[in-house]
């Protein structure tokens, strides 16, 4: 079954900018797997229901992280679901299999984000369960990129070069959450993982004074934390994080199993608690002085 859902998507709201009265920090905090608003149109084209598709959401996330604004760093979420489309990705990062009609060369086809059925465009949820009832036209992709893709990150390379401009340096945090063992696929399948994963791809994407004040603040509070493992940071963090020239991006993964039931997708009494150590994590990161900011 071929299906577009063009037309449920034509005034839907993208994306969010939660912004402080005045920026006073040079830290620029990113939610793109919060979003939650599924198109009707693309729950008819999905052989899942609801609270299947759900388990691909970085639930909470958004909330967890919600004190930035008032201490003065913009917070941007994705309000488009992650199973519709992963912002954390190439803008063409798409399965062949998944469509009816031959795609373009320039499209990536061979990435290991691909091959594991979670591009752009993924064609299964966090369980390996397939989306679709049947395959889709090329044409939906580009409304989606377009529609969805495009003014997420568009708002969100505004936010981080006018942060550079008024500061002289950007941080940007990627906030995302991992379920609390590896999946079936994975290279930590079945195994508990620990409380946070910081990213910054091997080293490349961030300074290392920022981590290390990052992973010392965390492991101070009493979290397990590791580094680059299981991951090492997406697109998100790759693309934006180009330390020589005072871009500085950072990929933080907290385990769901902290905050909330990952069966029920309900929040446990401990959020608040996870939120209000995020919001010392912000100040802190938020206080560095400029000239930790060095290039690498």
């Amino acid at each position: 079954m071929d299906h577009c859902i063009e037309a449920d998507t034509d005034r839907r709201q993208v994306y969010e900018v939660l912004a402080p009265g005045e920026q006073t920090l040079p830290l620029v905090l990113a939610s793109p797997h919060s979003g939650a608003q599924y198109a009707p149109g693309f729950l008819a084209a999905s052989r899942l229901d609801g609270r299947t598709l759900r388990k691909s959401e970085d639930c909470f996330v958004d909330e967890i992280f919600s004190a930035a604004p008032a201490l003065g760093a913009p917070l941007i979420r994705a309000l488009f679901p992650r199973a519709f489309l992963d912002a954390n990705r190439e803008a063409f990062e798409l399965d062949p299999e998944m469509f009816a009609d031959l795609l373009p060369a320039y499209v990536n086809t061979r990435s290991p984000r691909v091959a594991a059925g979670l591009g752009t465009i993924a064609r299964v949820v966090a369980n390996g369960e397939e989306i679709y009832r049947g395959k889709l036209r090329f044409a939906e992709a580009l409304v989606r990129i377009d529609r969805f893709y495009n003014p997420y990150h568009g708002a969100l390379g505004r936010l981080v070069e006018d942060t550079r401009a008024r500061f002289g340096h950007c941080l940007l945090i990627d906030c995302h959450s991992m379920p609390s063992a590896g999946a079936p696929g994975e290279p930590d399948s079945g195994r508990p993982r620990v409380d946070f994963v910081l990213g910054d791809c091997y080293g490349a994407s961030c300074a290392a004074c920022v981590v290390d004040a990052a992973e010392d603040h965390l492991r101070r509070l009493g979290y397990a934390v590791s580094r680059n493992a299981p991951y090492a940071g997406g697109f998100t963090t790759r693309h934006y994080g180009r330390p020589r020239m005072a871009l500085h991006a950072l990929q933080i993964e907290i385990c769901r199993g902290l905050y909330m039931d990952e069966a029920s997708l309900s929040r446990k009494p401990y959020l608040t608690i996870l939120a209000g150590h995020m919001a010392g994590l912000v100040a802190l990161l938020g206080g560095l002085r400029t000239e930790r900011y060095g290039h690498r």
